[in-house]
């Protein structure tokens, strides 16, 4: 694996922190929430820009999302803030399917 995937997944994971900050953030108004928001954000982004200088865009943005989506819903059903059925679970496995054919076709 190249280090411009190597960076798009860690990317990915760091947008599930954002994402789970901002949710934490209440509107942006907790600090701690919301500056762990904003230096994740920062650093996704220069991730995800780095993937994109080997990585076809449309590649990489759905492989960043997919990743970003599937860790952001795991950790919402495992902090009890989202239910897990048995759907969602098969729902997100297939996602992680997407991802890593993806990268296999790529």
């Amino acid at each position: 694996m190249s280090l411009a995937w190597i960076v798009l997944v860690l990317s990915g994971m760091l947008e599930a922190v954002w994402a789970t900050a901002l949710d934490a953030s209440k509107g942006l108004r907790r600090f701690r929430p919301s500056a762990l928001f904003v230096v994740s954000l920062v650093a996704s982004m220069a991730g995800l820009s780095f993937a994109l200088e080997e990585i076809p865009v449309g590649t990489a943005y759905a492989v960043w999302v997919g990743i970003g989506a599937v860790l952001t819903a795991a950790w919402a059903m495992i902090t009890r803030k989202d239910r897990a059925t048995v759907l969602r679970v098969a729902l997100l496995i297939g996602l992680i399917g997407c991802v890593v054919g993806l990268k296999a076709v790529s």
